[in-house]
């Protein structure tokens, strides 16, 4: 522990990381204690430019709708909803905050960044389509699910889906689900509308072209070094809390804090790239968002999907992604990023977690090695019709996913979101990648009741927790009128009816 005689600022929050998170934990914290002085620090020179804008990520109101890979088929031939059923039920705890905000005129409209698209999963072949059966038989006697739509009618499958319909090459046996309560988001636009509250608000600081080069205890704070990248003057602040929001680069970040949380964890980097169409009669045949099966030995992220999609004012339609690899763990990072992560403490589960995952690096170097016909392809299946004269390639954003220490492993990879949250709660950390901002309110509440308990318990905060989404406390996954209340409430608030 460090002490100093210099007068150095004292601030309640800093935030580090200028995108969906941060600026989710930053309103959430405003809002419930106003008084709060708060410094936000960005590398970049504007806010949610890395991951939360909208071509780095794929612009799913991720919601268990059509993403297949969050129900696994168990070896009976059932089918697991358990995280299905959590992540929807985090979706609709999003849609209440942003509804809470838009209804309180705190962000601007919500068609700046949410409009309705249909969700959808398409499968061919019957194990497949037997596998999507037993799914949709599984999802839809529950009330999150009970809208859900079942078809292996190629007459019907032609109305909702005829891109991929259409063709001589397409499937004999397919089969889709459908539901209509789909989502389209922009991030990067809702993470500029909550930064905009935030520094519209008394005592918040943004800092654009800012990097934490030092997170080092003093006393009962944290002392925060930053460093200006333009003019290379640097500045230090006083913390009384620190949240590490910064997508791929909150590992190193975290590492530098020292705390014992942060030991045994490691960072494995996947890249992405899209294939954008550019021909506007092949965009407005396609109004849906069309989620596939994963290869085998493929990470979540590479879940294929044809999306339609609405970036900048500018209907879009999108294939991919294709994955990659890269050292680097932001796509504005170094490629030493990698490199520099590797502690004594995280060795060892990095190790491990490479040998017990060959099969996964071999997928990523044949992704790395495809030409433009390969990627062509692999697009022909979803839209047999496709020509490559109408698509380009788009880099997509940088993910990081988590590796840990596990007991009998050694290491394991883990390719959902993991908080790291020191044993006094003063300092926390956000890693890794999907479901990620869809599910932003719910995984910020939970840091919020492990970091700010005392006040959490106060009237005051669950009066106005309790404002801000109508059901925090209950349970949606078992009260289904509450849940439709709710839907009615942000369909109507959102627009997305």
């Amino acid at each position: 522990m460090k002490s100093t005689k210099s007068i150095i600022p004292l601030t309640d929050v800093v935030l580090i990381g200028a995108g969906v998170m941060s600026a989710t934990l930053g309103t959430m914290l405003k809002i419930l204690e106003p008084g709060f002085k708060i410094e936000i620090f960005e590398r970049l020179g504007e806010v949610g430019a890395e991951s939360s804008v909208a071509m780095n990520n794929a612009g799913t109101g991720h919601s268990g709708f059509c993403e297949l890979n969050y129900t696994p088929q168990q070896t009976d031939g059932s089918v697991e909803i358990k995280k299905a059923l959590k992540i929807a039920e985090q979706f609709e705890v999003s849609k209440q905050f942003w509804s809470f905000l838009v209804e309180s005129k705190l962000i601007q409209g919500p068609g700046e960044f949410i409009r309705k698209v249909p969700h959808m999963s398409f499968v061919w072949g019957a194990n497949n389509v037997n596998f999507l059966k037993a799914r949709y038989n599984a999802l839809s006697k529950h009330h999150f699910f009970s809208e859900m739509q079942y078809s292996e009618d190629h007459t019907i499958l032609q109305q909702w889906i005829p891109l991929i319909m259409n063709g001589s090459g397409k499937h004999d046996q397919v089969a889709a689900t459908r539901m209509d309560l789909g989502t389209d988001i922009n991030f990067g636009a809702l993470t500029n509308s909550l930064i905009k509250y935030l520094t519209s608000q008394k005592e918040v600081k943004l800092s654009l072209n800012t990097e934490v080069i030092k997170i080092e205890r003093l006393d009962a704070n944290w002392l925060i070094t930053i460093k200006n990248i333009r003019t290379g003057a640097k500045r230090s602040v006083l913390s009384k809390f620190v949240f590490i929001g910064a997508g791929g680069g909150s590992l190193p970040l975290l590492q530098k804090s020292g705390i014992p949380e942060s030991k045994g964890f490691g960072g494995f980097p996947v890249s992405g790239e899209w294939l954008v169409c550019n021909n506007p009669e092949v965009i407005a045949q396609h109004t849906v968002k069309v989620y596939g099966k994963a290869e085998i030995g493929s990470p979540p992220m590479s879940v294929p999907h044809l999306d339609s999609r609405l970036i900048d004012g500018q209907r879009q339609l999108l294939f991919g992604p294709y994955a990659g690899f890269s050292t680097k763990f932001l796509k504005k990072g170094s490629f030493m990023d990698l490199f520099k992560s590797i502690k004594w403490s995280n060795i060892y589960p990095l190790i491990r977690v490479g040998l017990d995952n060959i099969p996964l690096t071999k997928y990523l170097i044949d992704q790395v090695r495809q030409s433009p016909d390969d990627r062509l392809a692999a697009l022909k299946k979803y839209y047999p019709e496709a020509k490559l004269s109408d698509w380009k390639r788009e880099v997509a954003g940088q993910r990081v996913q988590v590796i840990k220490k596990h007991p009998e492993h050694g290491g394991v990879l883990e390719f959902g979101t993991e908080v790291v949250v020191s044993h006094d709660g003063s300092i926390a950390a956000l890693l890794g990648a999907s479901p990620g901002a869809s599910t932003s309110v719910s995984i910020m509440l939970e840091l919020i009741e492990r970091c700010f308990g005392a006040q959490v318990q106060s009237d005051e905060w669950q009066t106005k927790l309790r404002h801000m989404i109508q059901s925090y406390g209950k349970n949606l996954d078992q009260d289904a009128e509450l849940a439709s209340h709710i839907r009615t409430y942000t369909t109507i608030m959102l627009g997305i009816g």
